[in-house]
């Protein structure tokens, strides 16, 4: 997994990005009617009910934009909210509090939207021990604020990117021309380049798994498109010899009963591609 400076980095990226693309050279609809010494406050208003999250990622924004600003936090992320609500009151320059306001908008109505979708996914396993999973199904550009989410909501990061874990899926599997000739090459490419990754590696029936079995050194079986039964076999086969995770379109009718399969866990990108933004608003107080 990917370390914390580095996450602070995309964080940071992403809001610099971010304000570059909506400010550009000023926002002249502030510039041009509110005078730059006028002081505000505004508060983030819920219109909607769900799990709350992204108000850290608003702080920062704020203070990128005007290190001056006061946040006051009502309500933390991964709380419960419903419509009324009223999350932080956030006071300063007024110029800089509508420069920041649609990043901040933006970001926090989608985490939010991820946040309550990821903790419905973590209700429905409760008592199973199974763990919900995101996946590198993300809106490019902002994967450090949906993964971020995730986490908020109660969930797992898988990984992050292509460089912090080995993942050999289908397509990497029938180009290295074969299920052992891939995990062989990954082991000594590792090796080679004196890197320490993890490996997954995904099987798409039994006999896969059967021989994935006989490589060591695999940390993690993708069981990817099982029905149930076959699930509870593969989950059977593996036994304590690696970690297990099921995937392949599982939704929330269906998560359940694949974790009463005996998967450590299960991955679901519709945390992340399927969502409908939670509805906040910033408005001035008067």
């Amino acid at each position: 997994m990917i370390s914390k400076a580095q996450l602070d980095t995309e964080i940071e990226l992403i809001i610099a990005n971010a304000i570059r693309e909506d400010v550009g050279d000023g926002d002249h609809s502030s510039l041009a009617c509110i005078p730059a010494t006028a002081k505000g406050k505004a508060k983030l208003l819920v219109k909607d009910e769900g799990v709350i999250a992204g108000i850290e990622f608003a702080k920062q924004v704020f203070a990128y934009v005007d290190k001056d600003m006061k946040v006051e936090t009502l309500i933390e992320d991964g709380s419960k909210v419903k419509y009324g609500d009223i999350v932080f009151y956030v006071e300063g320059a007024s110029q800089s509090i509508l420069k920041a306001e649609r990043l901040v908008l933006n970001a926090m109505q989608r985490m939010s939207a991820i946040a309550t979708k990821t903790r419905k996914f973590v209700d429905l396993l409760e008592g199973t021990g199974t763990k919900i999973l995101d996946t590198r199904k993300t809106t490019p550009g902002i994967r450090a604020l949906e993964k971020w989410a995730v986490k908020i909501g109660g969930g797992e990061n898988h990984r992050f990117a292509l460089y912090d874990m080995i993942m050999l899926k289908d397509n990497h599997i029938d180009f290295a021309g074969g299920l052992t000739k891939a995990i062989n090459k990954t082991k000594n490419y590792l090796k080679e380049t004196n890197r320490d990754l993890k490996i997954i590696v995904e099987a798409r029936d039994l006999n896969e798994i059967e021989e994935i079995l006989k490589s060591d050194g695999v940390y993690r079986i993708l069981i990817d498109n099982f029905n149930y039964e076959d699930t509870k076999k593969a989950v059977k086969l593996i036994g304590d010899t690696c970690l297990t995770e099921s995937s392949g379109g599982i939704n929330e009718k269906t998560v359940r009963e694949y974790a009463l399969c005996g998967v450590d866990y299960i991955s679901s990108g519709a945390l992340t591609h399927s969502v409908y933004n939670m509805d906040l608003s910033l408005k001035a107080v008067k």
